[in-house]
């Protein structure tokens, strides 16, 4: 009798839990112990590969600051963005917190108000961590930064990422990397702002432009570097449209 790999894993873990181990013998309940983990991951990295149903609405995930104050040049800005896309039928995602996370949801309600789309809030659990934004319609809590990473992951159909500090470019670095090992496919990755073109300047000096290159050319064409929230909505638009087109022959 053949057993799937899924039920035969189970078995082994039924297995595992009746052989008893004495607290006290400190490897044997370290090698259970990592042995647990490591087969939790593999149910994880399973139910990982399940890709979510086709939307009804294209999404765009916006990163950004979270100690940006209302009323500044770069928080309207961010807020007209949110609100652009949304008039064009995108659902708007963001950390759900506050600084320009909040201007984008903000301008995601202001621009929806019979609610045909949706404002979204990715948050993670932290001590320090603020509440979540008051125009978050549609709210997700992960305990770990790399959970609530993936989920911005599986939700999102473009990238748009404006001024940040450390989890911003957390969160930039690895969109950046899943095109470049093309675990994403045809997803737009827009960065706005100085900051980020010098980010790009700086590895083509330090990665690219030495002795033995770390990463390869093409790897610096993946971001689309932007001065404008008027260039990155353009460019959004013909995304949106071919992403309508793909939907509606699909």
């Amino acid at each position: 009798m053949s057993i799937h790999p899924d039920i035969a894993t189970l078995t082994d873990l039924t297995a595992s839990a009746n052989q008893a181990v004495s607290v006290t013998n400190q490897d044997a309940v370290f090698q259970v112990l990592q042995d647990s983990v490591l087969r939790l991951w593999d149910v994880v990295n399973q139910l990982s590969s399940v890709q979510p149903p086709k939307r009804d609405r294209y999404r765009v995930s916006i990163f950004g600051s979270a100690r940006l104050l209302p009323d500044t040049p770069l928080y309207l800005g961010v807020q007209q963005l949110a609100s652009e896309l949304t008039l064009m039928g995108c659902d708007i995602v963001t950390g759900g917190g506050p600084g320009l996370m909040q201007a984008a949801n903000e301008g995601s309600v202001m621009a929806d108000p019979a609610d045909r789309t949706k404002s979204i809030g990715i948050r993670v659990n932290l001590d320090f961590e603020q509440e979540t934004n008051p125009f978050v319609e549609e709210v997700y809590f992960h305990r770990s930064f790399f959970s609530r990473l993936h989920h911005f992951v599986l939700l999102s159909d473009a990238f748009v990422v404006v001024p940040g500090g450390l989890g911003t470019t957390l969160e930039a670095m690895m969109v950046w990397q899943l095109l470049q090992v093309r675990q994403l496919h045809n997803t737009p990755f827009l960065l706005i702002g100085e900051m980020w073109a010098d980010l790009v300047l700086w590895a083509k000096q330090y990665m690219l432009s030495t002795e033995v290159p770390l990463i390869s050319p093409n790897d610096l064409l993946i971001p689309e570097c932007m001065d404008t929230f008027e260039a990155a909505i353009a460019r959004l638009q013909t995304a949106h449209a071919q992403w309508l087109a793909a939907t509606e022959t699909s």
